[in-house]
């Protein structure tokens, strides 16, 4: 069954459009990451990486991450443009979401951009906003 193109509306990007590879772009929006009534990230500084038919990740500089909320896990991924990702549990207080964000230590070199940046899964986290925008 093939499927039909769903234009994008006004304001509106469709992840159909976005490159391979990935691109990177600065955003100046506000980054939020709530997690057990408790910000773990905020950022005006943040990376927005855009990979075909993939919603768009935001990566935290890490001065903007509350490094006290994340365990390194054992897990880890390879991606073929941006290298091998080191996952954290988020953890605040008693309640933890296990590999729930993630990092490239050591990006291959069109992606240093992104080095030891943070990105968190907004499922797994209560709240994550782009602006004003809560994401999901």
């Amino acid at each position: 069954m093939k499927r039909k193109r769903v234009e994008p509306g006004p304001g509106q990007e469709s992840v159909w459009d976005y490159p391979r590879p990935p691109r990177i772009e600065d955003t100046s929006k506000q980054i939020r990451v709530i997690f057990n009534n408790v910000c773990v990230a905020q950022s005006i500084c943040a990376k927005r990486v855009l990979e075909t038919s993939h919603p768009p990740v935001y990566y935290i500089p890490p001065q903007d991450v509350t490094h006290e909320y994340l365990r390194q896990t054992e897990r880890t991924s390879f991606c073929e443009w941006k290298g091998q990702a080191t996952y954290y549990t988020v953890a605040v207080d008693e309640r933890f979401a296990e590999n729930a964000a993630w990092c490239y230590r050591h990006p291959s070199p069109d992606f240093e951009a992104v080095k030891n940046h943070v990105a968190f899964y907004p499922s797994k986290m209560d709240a994550c906003y782009v602006g004003d925008e809560m994401v999901s």
